[in-house]
């Protein structure tokens, strides 16, 4: 697993690591996510909005990290993933993007706020496969995220890497 995970992304994830103390379960979720992998119907770039909003209501700073980098790497608007925690504030996103995130909070929130209004509108702008495969994601990523959040999983740097340009720039703050 370490060698994959090396190979694959560069290192050795620690949600790996972390649930490889129980092999039944590190197994048993890799089966898992390679099936999720495989999901197709909806949009990439909704789903890693949906899946990002998730993360960021539980508060998982590995996952926001991870997608950060994953989808990034997939030509994913930078700004898009960058302003996931304040998606309301911002003016990045379209009107479909913008009821993505939100269903994904209203999923994330304990007990789940999800609206009929809400779900009938994604329904008939995503279509009945996309929109199980939305409400889907969103779990799989409560799963995820809930998990790396109680164990106590942290970002490991995967946005650093490419973010070089974004750092390099010069700070506009107190430049003349």
């Amino acid at each position: 697993m370490d060698w994959y995970s090396r190979r694959t992304y560069g290192r050795s994830l620690d949600p790996a690591k972390a649930l490889g103390h129980h092999s039944r379960v590190l197994w048993s979720h890799l089966r898992f996510e390679r099936s999720v992998a495989r999901w197709n119907r909806l949009d990439a770039g909704l789903r890693a909005l949906a899946v990002m909003a998730s993360a960021a209501s539980i508060g998982c700073s590995w996952c926001m990290d991870f997608g950060y980098w994953e989808n990034a790497g997939r030509g994913m608007d930078p700004r898009k993933l960058r302003e996931v925690p304040a998606w309301r504030d911002s003016d990045a996103y379209t009107p479909l993007e913008r009821d993505v995130m939100e269903y994904a909070e209203a999923m994330t929130a304990n007990p789940p706020t999800v609206t009929d209004d809400l779900a009938e509108r994604l329904r008939t702008r995503l279509g009945e496969p996309a929109f199980v495969e939305l409400t889907a994601m969103v779990a799989v990523e409560n799963l995820r995220s809930r998990i790396n959040a109680a164990l106590g999983l942290t970002s490991q740097g995967f946005k650093d890497s490419c973010d070089l340009r974004e750092a390099s720039r010069p700070s506009s703050a107190g430049v003349d």
